[in-house]
């Protein structure tokens, strides 16, 4: 029997043209006599074009799979060749294996010298709660340069709709070293050598697990898939990581699937009231427009839309929201240091984001309730690219107020209506833009000779795209308009019509660049264009005698430049600082007065009136401003943080009403009223227990305010050319403690959240007017020392549940009469200090039931109903207290918004 002898130095010659990958090996395996193994799925995509002369197969190799993840291993004295997956054959040991005391440094350092690869072990566990994703093979490994360390980076999308998933949490379970993916869903994170376990997690993203083996650097792109369990959830849900490693403090996020299954009034989910059911939110009443947060006042926070302002986001004095729940997919809520690109206002931001359309099939969602019906589309334009959604909303209120049993309310109307429609398209990988619109209008008349109408309008373009591997920028153009009017028409000749405006126009650009794990950096510039027109009437109808009156239009520009960095010392230390520097210009045309030094201002202390020719500089006010946060971790799930922000507010709104209310102007900061000053510090303490099942907070707050804005008493506020002579500007001060117990999974799950707080103003000045309550602090019209709030929700099964919504409060501040004087043959009150009392504490109880759809798969919608009862317990909760004179006794009245339970059942499909 002859034998032939092969050697890998065989001189070979092979053609690759007009060959498939298949035929290709099959005829290398042929002439060089060795048998290959392989799977065919292997090498089906390799393209071999090139010739070979007289070459070594092991030659031949190294080319036709240098372009690929495959490596071979020749046992030439058995005449075969094995193609390897990403690895090579190791057919020695190390030397270390055989020292005992190596140290693991040592042994990286023999690895990075390219003398021995480690070989690769990888486990079969995988969590059972987690999306199980494959193992993932990455690189190939080459022998001559080896690394204790690779570089993975990729791009998360969510899988349903293709669009980028930011603020995902990537874990790597062995180091518990995170990395969070940017606005476009991009991620870079530095891996050991050989097999790793990393877990994601995000709001609304189901949590995964994937096996990665590192071979070499590479890339890695995660297709997740929406969390259907978390739909069904009713607490406010932050993950692990922004709660106790992200450094920023006071910060909260709700998303509106979070608010179905929370009983509220008339069965309407409503995203703003679940925010007062969080510690440091409350508002000043039932039914009363604004939020309060930590103590400052309504006009103290910045609520944006898709990153426009509006001024108004509620619906009938507050009791709804004027955002379309179905199209509204989150709300970002910073209490604290809020990131550096937001500036303008002292309280907070309020950073509300809609949803993107589905690309891949029109689907839809809506509710019909007792008094409103909503409906949001979601239509793809072309797949996996541009979507469109489109939400509209309308009350039929009027039923209920006629029938009421009060005959002065027969002819009261109150309606409204809020439409948005948003466009989504993706370019490619790194570029994409978005427009959304919106529209919101009121009518109401609670009395039969007014009409009250108000409405917002804004528009917004965002495009993101990717300069470069590192840097991402977004370009931001936006426009906000708020209006309100009164059409007051009776039986004799003072008929009118009053209206006023207020407009701004905003382009920002910001940039982030991940310099390295260590920093990251936010920088970019803002300007904002407003125009204010404080109020015009109008006389309406032939016969009216009404004058008409104007005031001059306000205008301002205001600009930021900002910069921020993410400074990680060490695992356990992380900085977020920042600074910015905010410019405001009042300009013209316009006239201002100046007045008499050391005198109250009023028509007869005008000193000068000084003309301004347009776009000429009245005044400008500026300053740098503060950010700075700080998280020190004590173990993975326990850390303490602190943080410290000053801001400057250019606008206000002027009111006499001791609540908000939609008709409240607002007025530009110019030469004789100043912008309002804050400085904020905080300092937390943050633990998870049992994986994150459970999370407790405690924060502490302290802030101080100068130039805040409050009344004169008997002030005359609306179309007054000199309102600077009504009101006075002080200081103002807040501090408290907050407290917050959740509990984010199994059947009974919500939140305990308790604050005691106060908030106190001070208004002193030269004389007696310019003074209230003597120059003293006094309590704010919105100062509660205790609010208690507790959210639970039962899940009997995954269709049955039962919910709950407990809120107590101090009675807010009032001003009584303490006392009557005669004067020239007529009774007079006199009042006490300014707030020196209080109404009676609130307190309320709502309860509800929530039956889900059945979960076939093949329906045509899927549906929820709701049914609930609103103030169950029938408490007469006091809005506000009021006084009037009857038969020369002074008489207090009390009003309340709704006195007795309110039943309600609401229809919600989804398809």
């Amino acid at each position: 029997m002859v034998q032939f002898t092969f050697s890998q130095n065989t001189s070979i010659t092979i053609s690759g043209d007009s060959k498939t990958s298949s035929e290709f090996f099959r005829e290398l395996e042929k002439k060089s006599g060795f048998s290959f193994f392989y799977l065919d799925n292997w090498i089906e995509n390799i393209e071999v074009t090139d010739n070979f002369v007289e070459a070594s197969i092991t030659e031949i190799l190294n080319i036709v799979l240098s372009d690929t993840s495959l490596n071979f291993y020749v046992l030439e004295e058995e005449n075969r060749v094995f193609l390897l997956q990403n690895t090579v054959v190791y057919d020695e040991l190390p030397p270390s294996f055989y020292r005992q005391n190596d140290s693991i440094t040592h042994e990286r350092e023999v690895i990075a010298r390219g003398n021995f690869p480690p070989p690769v072990f990888y486990n079969d566990h995988i969590s059972q709660t987690a999306q199980n994703l494959p193992v993932v093979r990455i690189g190939r490994a080459d022998e001559k340069n080896l690394k204790s360390t690779y570089k993975l980076s990729g791009r998360a999308v969510n899988a349903q709709t293709g669009a980028p998933i930011p603020d995902l949490a990537i874990r790597v379970q062995s180091s518990g070293r995170v990395a969070v993916t940017n606005e476009q869903g991009e991620y870079e994170l530095i891996l050991p050598a050989g097999y790793n376990l990393i877990a994601t997690s995000a709001m609304g993203i189901r949590d995964s697990e994937q096996e990665v083996i590192m071979y070499n650097d590479g890339t890695l792109n995660l297709q997740l898939q929406e969390s259907l369990e978390q739909l069904q959830e009713v607490v406010v849900e932050a993950d692990a990581v922004s709660n106790v490693e992200d450094a920023i403090s006071g910060s909260e996020e709700i998303s509106s699937e979070e608010s179905k299954d929370i009983p509220l009034v008339l069965g309407e989910r409503n995203i703003l009231e679940v925010a007062k059911a969080l510690p440091g939110i409350s508002s000043a009443g039932e039914g009363a427009t604004g939020l309060n947060v930590r103590g400052g006042k309504t006009d103290q926070n910045l609520v944006l839309l898709d990153d426009a302002v509006i001024y108004n986001p509620t619906h009938f004095f507050g009791i709804f929201q004027a955002l379309n729940p179905f199209t509204t997919e989150k709300v970002n809520i910073y209490k604290g240091a809020p990131p550096v690109e937001f500036g303008g206002r002292l309280s907070s931001v309020l950073n509300i984001e809609t949803k993107n359309g589905d690309t891949e099939k029109i689907s839809g969602e809506g509710s019909i309730g007792p008094v409103t019906g909503n409906l949001a589309l979601e239509i793809p334009l072309k797949k996996k690219v541009s979507s469109l959604m489109i939400g509209g909303r309308g009350a039929y209120a009027d039923w209920i107020l006629q029938s009421l049993d009060e005959e002065s309310l027969n002819n009261s109307e109150a309606s409204f209506f809020d439409g948005i429609v948003k466009y989504h398209h993706k370019f490619n990988e790194n570029s994409e833009i978005r427009g959304t619109a919106y529209y919101s209008k009121d009518n109401f008349s609670i009395t039969s000779d007014s009409l009250y109408n108000y409405s917002n309008r804004l528009g917004s373009v965002r495009w993101a795209h990717k300069l470069s591997e590192k840097t991402t920028g977004v370009l931001t153009a936006s426009n906000s308009n708020y209006n309100f009017g009164i059409d007051y028409e009776d039986d004799g000749n003072s008929n009118f019509e009053l209206d006023y405006t207020i407009n701004e126009s905003e382009l920002r650009y910001r940039l982030n660049t991940r310099l390295n794990d260590m920093h990251i950096f936010g920088y970019g510039l803002s300007a904002k264009y407003y125009a204010v027109e404080p109020g015009n009437v109008e006389p309406k109808g032939a016969n009216s005698n009404v004058e008409p009156v104007s005031v001059d239009q306000e205008q301002a520009l205001e600009g930021a430049l900002f910069i921020g960095d993410e400074f990680k010392v060490s695992e356990r230390l992380l900085f977020n600082v920042g600074a910015r520097y905010a410019f405001y210009a009042a300009m013209g045309e316009a006239t201002q007065n100046t007045y008499q030094e050391g005198a109250p201002r009023s028509e007869t202390t005008v000193q000068d009136t000084i003309a301004y020719g347009s776009g000429e500089f009245i005044k400008t006010y500026g300053g740098p401003e503060a950010r700075v946060s700080a998280r020190y971790l004590f173990a993975p799930d326990f850390s303490i943080k602190a943080s410290f922000n000053n801001s400057y507010q250019f606008i206000h709104t002027l009111s006499n009403n001791t609540t908000v209310s939609p008709i409240d102007t607002w007025k530009l900061s110019d030469l004789n009223i100043k912008p309002q000053k804050g400085y904020q510090v905080t300092l937390g303490f943050f633990k998870n227990f049992k994986e994150n099942m459970y999370e407790l907070s405690l924060e502490g707050y302290y802030k101080r305010m100068e130039d805040v804005l409050d009344f004169k008493t008997g002030a005359d506020l609306l179309l007054n050319e000199n309102v600077e002579t009504e009101v006075l500007q002080g200081q103002g001060k807040a501090y408290g403690v907050e407290f917050l117990l959740k509990k984010n999974r199994g059947s009974l799950n919500g939140w305990v959240s308790y604050t005691y707080s106060r908030s106190k103003y001070r208004f002193d000045g030269d004389t007696s007017e310019e003074r209230i309550n003597n120059g003293e602090f006094f309590p704010s019209n919105f100062d509660k020392p205790h609010d208690l709030s507790v959210i639970a929700n039962y899940k009997f099964t995954r269709r049955y549940s039962v919910s709950m919504n407990f809120a107590y409060q101090t009675g807010r501040p009032i001003t009584y009469p303490v006392g009557t004087f005669r004067f020239n043959n007529a009774d007079y009150v006199t009042f006490s200090d300014r707030n020196k009392f209080r109404i009676p504490d609130y307190y309320r109880l709502d309860l509800g039931i929530n039956i889900e759809g059945n979960h076939k798969k093949n329906k045509l919608a899927h549906s929820f109903i709701t049914i609930q009862v609103y103030n169950v317990l029938g408490r007469n909760n006091p809005y506000s207290v009021f006084f009037v004179t009857d038969d020369g006794e002074v008489k207090a009245l009390q009003s309340s918004i709704f006195g007795v339970p309110i039943p309600s059942i609401t229809y919600n499909f989804k398809f």
